[in-house]
């Protein structure tokens, strides 16, 4: 891949056509949206890209990355142009590799906040994700879950979360205690099929994913376990301090939630908070806040989160 300024211009020669129309996009919508972004013009001819404008350089530099990631057989969509766009636009570095979670499928973080958190979970074996919906805290968590047990780091993964209705009455739900807590728990379920594949339902079936109910989990000591524990704000103390003393040897736990969407009834004190004021500066645990600017979802997902906020503070 060759590179030569062209006065205001600046042109890029990439050697595999096939590569550049993954970079390109279907019908060019990913050089579009760069052109969006950046108020760029974007000219193709052959294997040759011509960026033209005052952020050429920062779109070359997107078009190296993606073509890069092509060439490491990773798909491209919107979503990857855009997480090299959020990547550039804080000026932090470029994400570490992806992390594999299993022998075909890997992730790769989004944002330099979702990168972070990656490397928090690498380096604490408590790790705290605070912030919105569709920042990618769960996804994540269930991730790098699935790479540790890639790793053989831990031998099972054990999801939790409370059992509370938001803000619904849902009544008597039946079926055995797996049936009556899938629905509390099938977004962590998404997240482990995504990235696992079909692998997730044997690995569930071999009790290797295992699904434990904040409410059963009190005695139990877990030893060389991955724990995701879910939609934490709805956690009382209580409950949040039995959850956390609850790692055993080898053992590593994330604690993802949302402090403004508590479903705690009566306005009572969320353990989540709690504990993130208790755990200020303790060795060994980690937080990473996420905020509306990391929305990973559809793009009107960040301009919601962003009118609520301001509700809130007005």
């Amino acid at each position: 891949m060759k590179a030569k300024a062209k006065k205001t211009a600046l042109t890029l020669e990439f050697p595999d056509n096939a590569l550049l129309a993954a970079v390109s996009g279907p019908h060019s919508k990913h050089l579009a949206r760069l052109d969006q972004k950046l108020d760029v013009a974007i000219d193709t001819r052959g294997n040759l890209i011509s960026v033209s404008g005052a952020a050429r350089e920062r779109a070359a530099s997107i078009l190296r990355a993606l073509y890069a990631r092509a060439s490491a057989g990773e798909s491209i969509t919107l979503a990857e142009v855009d997480a090299e766009l959020r990547f550039t636009d804080q000026q932090r570095a470029l994400a570490p590799g992806a992390i594999k979670t299993s022998p075909s499928r890997a992730v790769r973080p989004r944002s330099p906040t979702q990168a972070a958190y990656l490397q928090q979970m690498r380096d604490h074996p408590l790790v705290f994700g605070v912030g919105p919906a569709g920042t990618g805290k769960t996804y994540l968590a269930a991730a790098f879950a699935a790479h540790m047990l890639h790793e053989r780091r831990v031998e099972r993964i054990i999801l939790s979360r409370p059992a509370l209705e938001a803000g619904e009455r849902l009544g008597f739900l039946p079926g055995d205690l797996k049936e009556k807590i899938d629905p509390y728990l099938r977004p962590l379920y998404d997240a482990l099929f995504d990235v696992l594949g079909d692998q997730a339902a044997r690995l569930m079936e071999l009790g290797v994913i295992e699904v434990a109910p904040l409410a059963f989990m009190r005695g139990r000591t877990l030893t060389r376990a991955f724990v995701i524990l879910d939609e934490a704000q709805n956690t009382t103390g209580a409950q949040m301090k039995m959850a956390l003393t609850r790692l055993g040897e080898d053992s590593q736990m994330v604690v993802t939630g949302d402090p403004s969407q508590s479903d705690l009834p009566g306005g009572e004190a969320g353990g989540l908070s709690e504990a993130l004021s208790i755990l200020d500066g303790v060795e060994g645990v980690g937080v990473t806040r996420f905020t509306e600017s990391d929305v990973v979802r559809h793009p009107l997902v960040a301009r919601i989160v962003a009118a609520y906020n301001k509700r809130a503070k007005s």
